[in-house]
Parts: C-alpha cells; sequence; structure tokens
C-alpha cells in the first residue's frame, strides 16, 4: 500500500452525503410571496397579542364595576339581602321596619302585628312568651329573632334543637337597643341607615339634655302597669330617659328592673308628677285621683303617656325623648328643643358614628358618648 492512499477511495467517497444541488435564484414573484407570508403571520401574531391585552382589559373593567357596585350598595345601605326573618319581639320588628328592610320578615309575634299596622298581611306566629315553633317551623326562617329572658331563651333552645338559627338580642339599656340597631343594620346590609338612626338618637338625647339641664328636676314616678302596680326602676333604658329629660325617678330607689310596688309605697314616696304608660289605658288622672294625698295628684301633674311611643327599646327612641321630655316639662320645651338641635346640627358639633361597634361594651364609645349627659343609672340590670 502506497502511504498516503487510501485503502478504498471509491468507497470513502460514498460514505460522505452527496450535496444538494444549488437552489435556483429567487424570482421576484417568489420573493413577493414569500414577503406577504412574513407579514400575514406577523399580523396574526399581533392580532392574538391585542385580542389577549383586550380581554386582560375587559377582565380588570368588569371586576372594577363590580367592586365599584358593591361598594355603592354598601355605602348607601341597601345591600339586598336573602334572609328570611321571624321576629318574636316588637322592639326587634320595629328596627327591622325602620332600616328599610320589611321584606325581609316572614312571620311575627301576634303583639308586633297588633303594634305595627304595616304587617297587616305577614303571618303571626303566636304570643312573646307561647309561639307556635311548629308554626315558626313551617316558614323556614334563615334567622329567628330574640330578646333575652328566660321563657325567650327556652324557646331559643327548642328551636335551635329542630333546626333552627336563633339570634338573641339584649334590649334593657340604652347601649343596648342602640347595638341591636347596628347589629341588624349589619345582618340585613343596612349599616348607612343603622348608624343614621343612631346618630339622630344621640343627637336627640344631647339636645334634650341641654334644654332641660336648668329646670329643676321634679320627683317622677312612671308606672307600666297600674293594676298590679309595677313601675320603671334601676338599670333600665327608661330610667336613663328620664334622667335625660330632667326627671328623678324615684322607682330606682325601690329596685332595678321594673319592681312591684305598694299604693302604700307609693304615697309615703310623694312623687311630684305621675307618668302612667299602663297599656290600653287612658283617663289616668281620674283613676289616680282616688289618692288626693299624694303630691302630684294634688298639683294636677299627673300625664297620660301613649306606651307604644315611649316603652318600646326600638329605632324611635329619638321621638320617644321628646316625647318624654314634653310630658315632664309641658308642651312649650319642645320648640325650645328643637332648635337646640337643629343649631348644633348646624355648627356640626355632633361628630357621630364614623364606623359600626363591633360590639356592645364599644357601643358609646364608637359615638362619643362624652358629648352627651349620661343618666345615673348602675352599671348592672336585671330583667323585669
Amino acid at each position: 500500500m502506497i502511504a498516503g492512499v487510501p485503502k478504498n477511495p471509491t468507497k470513502q467517497a460514498a460514505d460522505k452525503p452527496p450535496r444538494a444541488p444549488a437552489a435556483p435564484p429567487a424570482t421576484a414573484e417568489a420573493r413577493t410571496h414569500a414577503a406577504r407570508r412574513l407579514r400575514l403571520r406577523q399580523f396574526k401574531t399581533a392580532t392574538i397579542r391585542v385580542r389577549s391585552i383586550g380581554l386582560l382589559v375587559a377582565i380588570v373593567c368588569w371586576a372594577v364595576a363590580v367592586a365599584s357596585s358593591v361598594a355603592s350598595a354598601e355605602e348607601a345601605g341597601t345591600a339586598g339581602t336573602s334572609y328570611r326573618l321571624v321576629s318574636l319581639n316588637p322592639s326587634l320588628t320595629a328596627i327591622v321596619l325602620r332600616l328599610g328592610a320589611g321584606d325581609a320578615l316572614v312571620g311575627v309575634d301576634d303583639y308586633s302585628a297588633r303594634l305595627l299596622p304595616e304587617l297587616a298581611g305577614l303571618p303571626r306566629v303566636g304570643g312573646l312568651f307561647d309561639p307556635g315553633l311548629e308554626s315558626i317551623v313551617s316558614l323556614r326562617p334563615d334567622r329567628v329573632l330574640l330578646v333575652d329572658g328566660i321563657e325567650q331563651q327556652a324557646h331559643a333552645t327548642r328551636l335551635e334543637k329542630l333546626g333552627l338559627e336563633v339570634e338573641i338580642y339584649r334590649n334593657e339599656r340604652l347601649d343596648e337597643v342602640l347595638e341591636n340597631i347596628d347589629r341588624l343594620g349589619r345582618l340585613l346590609g343596612r349599616e348607612t341607615a343603622a348608624r343614621a338612626r343612631i346618630r339622630a338618637i344621640l343627637e336627640m338625647r344631647e339636645a334634650v339634655a341641654l334644654i332641660t339641664k336648668p329646670r329643676r328636676p321634679p320627683r317622677t314616678v312612671a308606672i307600666v302597669d297600674r293594676s298590679p302596680l309595677y313601675l320603671v326602676g334601676a338599670g333600665t333604658f327608661l330610667d336613663e330617659m328620664l334622667s335625660s329629660v330632667g326627671a328623678t325617678n324615684i322607682g330606682r330607689l325601690l329596685a332595678e328592673g321594673y319592681p312591684r310596688a305598694s299604693i302604700e309605697w307609693l304615697i309615703s314616696s310623694r312623687p311630684e308628677l305621675l307618668l302612667d304608660l299602663t297599656p290600653g289605658a287612658t283617663a289616668a288622672a281620674d283613676f289616680w285621683s282616688r289618692w288626693p294625698s299624694i303630691p302630684a295628684v294634688a298639683a294636677r301633674r299627673v300625664v297620660d303617656v301613649d306606651p307604644t311611643h315611649i316603652s318600646i327599646p326600638g329605632p324611635d327612641l329619638d321621638r320617644a325623648l321628646l316625647e318624654l321630655a314634653v310630658a315632664v316639662h309641658g308642651a312649650a320645651i319642645e320648640a325650645e328643643i328643637t332648635r337646640a338641635l337643629a343649631e348644633r346640627r348646624a355648627e356640626g358639633r355632633f361628630d357621630g358614628p364614623t364606623s359600626p361597634p363591633s360590639s356592645q361594651s364599644r357601643v358609646l364609645e364608637s359615638l362619643d358618648p362624652a358629648r352627651f349627659v349620661p343618666g345615673p343609672e348602675a352599671s348592672t340590670a336585671t330583667k323585669p
């Protein structure tokens, strides 16, 4: 074998891949078609990108619109609710109605139906102390509203055993009534309306206290029932309101809540003013005239008071405060209170609530309680 010469040059050449023939030079027409195809691909890619961006923008705009709508509804206090409520207390029923959520009620107690004519067409489920549990269950409520108490707690237990959700509210003291308004406002999506109601009550309480403070407070007995005799005692929202309107409630010396009293005690206590809130009763002056030794009777200071306006711990305590002030001090004071209220509102001297309270202990703190005159009520209360 000669050096530098491959053994089988023919085979080695065969192992190499053959070269592709040179492509003929592209014609002008071919170059034009290629350019068109390239531009078409670029256009499709750009279109897909634009569509993707447009879809993203549309989604973002939709989300913003939905969030804005929800926020606006909440701010306006008109957020809808699908709750079906049965209320077993007139004060709670009145709050639901006052907040504009009456459509949520599917059943009420008998007393609520008699007290509030707007509820004439709703099913009744029995009395405050003997509701018909089967009637309540048949209405398929999402919530049953009750006030705290021994009898009501027993009803709540039985309803819960039947699979119903029960909410219990306390309504003895003023701060508890305000908490109930706030709590139902949050439940029903009516926070704005609830805050407005709370603000109106506290504004009125401030104006009433301001006008009545210089006056001498009469020794007062507020009667919630004539026979047997029951009075407004300490630790109740009525006791607080009497203090706010410039009356000394001597019934608070007897006991807390709504204590039973005797005629002998009433005579010996020598009240200067009798406020008779007996339900369904009239002609208080005639009834109490049989005990002329009572100073209030001798001075003709016995006043009939509509209990449906005053004694319901509901959403209209601003009106109740004004009517109670008139009952204690006479009709002329109404114009003074109304003027003071308008002036303080115009001056912006009442800050009002900035956010709903989160618990009963924080209700009055969040509503600036230092700006109105508190009553001398005890820190605890018992149920009547």
